[in-house]
């Protein structure tokens, strides 16, 4: 009888889902005996999808697009591509066709929707393309005067470079000081509630990766040439075509749960680990908590963690052995930011489509997928509209238009502790003051999320995380992945590879683990060619 290596996952996010799948699958289920621990009662991290009296909400929206194949492999064996028409598309003459024989989204569930990807910014009013694209439209809400000087700006940054230390010369280097000062300087205060220049360019190079006016002008004299584009070679924030689960990404998550389940892995909801046990240089077992208070023991030969690093270090702390002072400080130190979500299903948008993309409602909508408010006037990151996401996530499509406003905050701080009747009425006036809606005779139900830890952040003891990462790696049978698991911004395209690649570790016995760290950070893999 063969062994099983038993490997407990911490964690049913995208990361920790991936990894118990890819243990199992093939077989896998033979050799390997795996539990996953989840603290809450539902399946997807922040990829999940929250319903609310008929609608669904996604939290912080959900592009499903990677440039590694095998991920968008992975997600089209959970979910198959569309191959009838969608909802809008037949509503609107459009045919897409993507794979002959494939599944009838109005049919079933089981069914991902290819969608098109809008998205701008409101700026002083105006409605700007995002990322911000050299257009006439642009150049008219700058004015003659503000053109020059952003002209004039970035052709000195590109004569005269500064060190990137920082987030704020990174964004220079590439936009020049003008554009700089009026779309990212506001914005990213807003977002990380620290000035770009406390902030580690690390970020910028994770996330803006290749984005440049270069970058921009590159890519839209592409769109003019007509040959067949390579995905891989395009910047994520310039793709203009994406995947999406019919009823949200945490229907694919959920769907995933179930394959585990089915394939012996054993989930265990409202668990939190509190203690992380050590033997002789190795992880021996976890302590996690049950729904009702109770101290419950596992052991494993392998352990894969996706929970935040400073709740991992803690939990080793709280063991007879404990941790390192030094790293207990530097895993203690790690900042996050936190987010809040508010939902209204509102009647109409008294907003116009001035696209050339036709849209769905009475009257027609905007075709946003998100509408980013880099408008320091406003508290608002940005907001999502529902619809246009999939028509399947929202209970009368034709008729109501179903929101998601998104506001970057601390746990705890004025915004965080609102009532759900106090945060929704302070959206209602910065929509309406942005002349979204008409007020709050438009709004007809509303839902407010708080998510904790939702974005890992680049400054205090962030610079000391090799320290913290050469400690980790010490135990030999610990594994750190997915975005909170690496505090690394990851997409939950980067979450999965990093599952990947520590089950290939446990699968062909490599001690190195630079290959889960790596993930989403390989100089390639950002820069410009």
């Amino acid at each position: 009888m063969v062994h099983k290596q038993s490997v407990v996952i911490v964690g049913g996010g995208p990361a920790g889902l991936t990894a118990a799948w890819e243990l199992v699958k093939d077989g896998g289920d033979q050799r390997y005996d795996v539990t996953v621990l989840e603290a809450s009662d539902t399946f997807g991290g922040i990829s999940r999808t929250v319903r609310h009296k008929g609608n669904r909400m996604d939290i912080g929206g959900h592009r499903f697009f990677s440039k590694d194949q095998r991920i968008m492999d992975w997600w089209k064996d959970v979910l198959p591509l569309q191959g009838a028409p969608s909802y809008d598309d037949k509503k609107l003459g459009r045919h897409h066709d993507l794979e002959p024989g494939g599944p009838d989204p109005e049919k079933t569930d089981r069914v991902m929707l290819k969608r098109h990807r809008v998205s701008r910014i409101y700026w002083n009013r105006h409605f700007l393309g995002y990322p911000i694209s050299l257009s006439p439209r642009l150049f008219k809400a700058l004015g003659l005067k503000i053109t020059l000087q952003a002209g004039f700006s970035y052709l000195a940054s590109i004569f005269h470079k500064l060190p990137e230390d920082n987030l704020e010369n990174f964004y220079i280097n590439r936009f020049g000081r003008k554009l700089y000062s009026m779309f990212f300087e506001g914005y990213t205060e807003k977002l990380w509630g620290r000035h770009p220049r406390e902030i580690s360019a690390d970020w910028g190079a994770q996330r803006v990766k290749g984005l440049s006016i270069i970058a921009v002008l590159k890519n839209a004299f592409q769109k003019m040439v007509p040959r067949k584009r390579d995905s891989s070679k395009v910047e994520t924030s310039l793709i203009e075509e994406f995947w999406y689960p019919k009823l949200g990404p945490g229907q694919l998550w959920e769907t995933v749960e179930r394959r585990n389940v089915e394939h012996g892995v054993k989930v265990i909801t409202d668990a939190t680990v509190v203690e992380v046990d050590q033997e002789a240089g190795a992880i021996s077992g976890v302590v996690y908590k049950d729904k009702d208070g109770k101290r419950v023991s596992l052991h494993a030969d392998q352990f894969i963690s996706s929970m935040p690093v400073k709740d991992l270090v803690n939990a080793i702390s709280a063991s007879p052995d404990g941790a390192p002072d030094d790293m207990v400080k530097v895993a203690n130190g790690l900042p996050y930011r936190d987010f809040v979500t508010v939902g209204l299903l509102i009647k109409h948008l008294r907003i116009r489509n001035t696209t050339s993309i036709p849209t769905l409602g009475h009257p027609p909508i905007v075709p946003d997928c998100w509408i980013y408010v880099q408008d320091p006037g406003y508290k608002m990151g940005r907001f999502q509209i529902f619809n246009n996401w999939s028509p399947y996530m929202v209970e009368k499509p034709d008729d109501t238009v179903w929101i998601g406003l998104e506001y970057f905050c601390e746990e705890g701080d004025d915004f965080w502790n609102m009532s759900d009747e106090e945060a929704t009425a302070f959206a209602i006036k910065e929509l309406t003051r942005m002349g979204v809606i008409g007020g709050a005779r438009d709004v007809m139900d509303s839902h407010r999320e708080r998510v904790k830890k939702a974005y890992p952040a680049y400054f205090d003891t962030y610079d000391r995380m090799p320290e913290l990462i050469e400690w980790l790696d010490s135990f030999g049978n610990l594994y750190c992945v997915g975005r909170n698991g690496q505090h690394h911004y990851n997409n939950q395209d980067h979450s999965m590879a990093t599952s990947m690649e520590a089950v290939k570790n446990i699968k062909t016995g490599r001690t190195s683990k630079t290959n889960v760290w790596n993930v989403n950070t390989e100089k390639s893999y950002h820069e410009q060619k």
